[in-house]
């Protein structure tokens, strides 16, 4: 007989309860325009009739336990300090975490990043405890080099990466090669996934009115400067300077940044064509991409990113996309993005006019979009599928090694 599952899920800030009760409800999580990992870990948990510890650092402290799950909220406190506060409160988080994993008598622990050093994670297996690292941004900025203290970070989780983990989940190719840079190709096995949508989301939304004035651009994301943000802002500065009445900008999204920003256009101004909506649910989502022309992703090179799920979203509305490749993997979505170059404001600003006045460049990107959706849609490419592969594997115990190599190398 398999070893029965207990899974540990260390899943990053988000409110998991409040996604657990969707779950329950047979929903999805209402905050959110694709199916969270948290939701997928559910599905999967069921499905192999695991029992699961979910710990999130969301700061509104909580503590569930229903049936096979015990959920909680557990905040990262020392998250926002810097210097040895910021260390501390990720080594003292991490051990805590170990704690967790040891009481709760976990044989498989899935961890996202953001949580704690990786380093310390090297501890669980020779406590028992097999280790999925689940990597949704890359380990280091894409075009900055890393600091003498991130080199060392970097130097101190190899062995995790080479050795210590059973297997390694990651949402983008590039995140999986900085993992082969850190381990010089000796990495554990990684299994690739993607975003995943419900077609229904996305089925209604209207098409661009291509003779619609004005022309309509959409932020979506934390309002924060790294997001570049406020290089929208001075774009749609300079547009106004000109006198372009016809390009507005919808900016939805909450974040630190959101009252400096809203204040600055309307010192501007300029606030009747860029508009602030805050934090938007599902409903609210699907009309901003019904009025919307075009998304744009305009990341800075200082941010730590992924892959990016709003480049994803905007073509799954029909809507090309605006972006540099500082959104990791950009280089498959190509047919349905214009490409900019890093923190180039002017380039986001000619990218935008290319687009709003060359019909058929515009006509060549949406088509684009139509012929890249599906992926999207197919959950055995998602997170979700890709977890469930790996712990079949370690709950067959048959070689776990080889069979997990096997799976991984059949599926990536």
């Amino acid at each position: 007989m398999p070893k029965p599952l207990r899974v540990l899920y260390a899943a990053g800030p988000g409110n998991v309860i409040s996604t657990y009760n969707q779950w329950l409800k047979q929903e999805d999580d209402p905050s959110q325009v694709s199916v969270t990992y948290s939701a997928q870990f559910y599905d999967v948990c069921r499905a192999l009739e695991a029992e699961a510890y979910i710990i999130s650092w969301c700061k509104e402290r909580a503590r569930i336990q229903d049936g096979q799950f015990t959920i909680e909220h557990r905040p990262l406190t020392l998250r926002r300090m810097s210097g040895f506060p910021y260390h501390l409160g990720q080594l003292w988080y991490g051990l805590r975490l170990i704690a967790s994993a040891v009481r709760f008598q976990a044989n498989v622990a899935v961890v996202s990043d953001g949580t704690t050093y990786w380093f310390l994670l090297s501890l669980l297996p020779w406590l028992g405890v097999q280790v999925i690292p689940s990597l949704h941004c890359v380990l280091w900025r894409k075009y900055i080099s890393p600091s003498r203290v991130e080199r060392l970070m970097l130097s101190l989780s190899r062995p995790l990466f080479a050795k210590y983990s059973t297997a390694i989940l990651a949402v983008s190719d590039e995140i999986a090669d900085q993992v082969k840079q850190i381990t010089g190709g000796e990495n554990r096995p990684i299994l690739r996934s993607f975003p995943v949508y419900r077609r229904e989301q996305f089925e209604g939304i209207d098409e661009p009115d291509e003779k619609r004035s004005p022309f309509r651009v959409l932020f979506v994301g934390r309002i924060t400067r790294e997001k570049g943000v406020f290089d929208l802002l001075e774009i749609a500065q300079g547009f106004a300077a000109k006198g372009r009445a016809d390009i507005k900008f919808d900016i939805c999204g909450g974040g630190m940044g959101f009252d400096s920003l809203r204040l600055a256009a309307k010192e501007a101004e300029i606030e009747s064509s860029f508009v602030c909506h805050g934090h938007c649910k599902k409903p609210q989502m699907r009309d901003m991409f019904s009025k919307s022309h075009v998304v744009i992703v305009p990341t800075r090179t200082n941010f730590v990113e992924g892959f990016n799920k709003v480049v994803v979203e905007g073509i799954l509305a029909g809507r090309p996309v605006v972006a540099s490749a500082v959104c990791t993997d950009l280089s498959y979505l190509q047919d349905a993005v214009v490409e900019v170059q890093p923190d180039d404001i002017k380039g986001y600003g000619d990218a935008l006019l290319k687009l709003c006045h060359d019909r058929e460049f515009y006509d060549q990107k949406r088509q684009g979009c139509l012929e890249l959706q599906e992926q999207f849609y197919d959950s055995s490419r998602g997170w979700g599928a890709k977890l469930k592969s790996m712990l079949v594997a370690i709950q067959e115990r048959q070689e776990v090694g080889g069979v997990l190599e096997g799976k991984v190398n059949h599926e990536a």
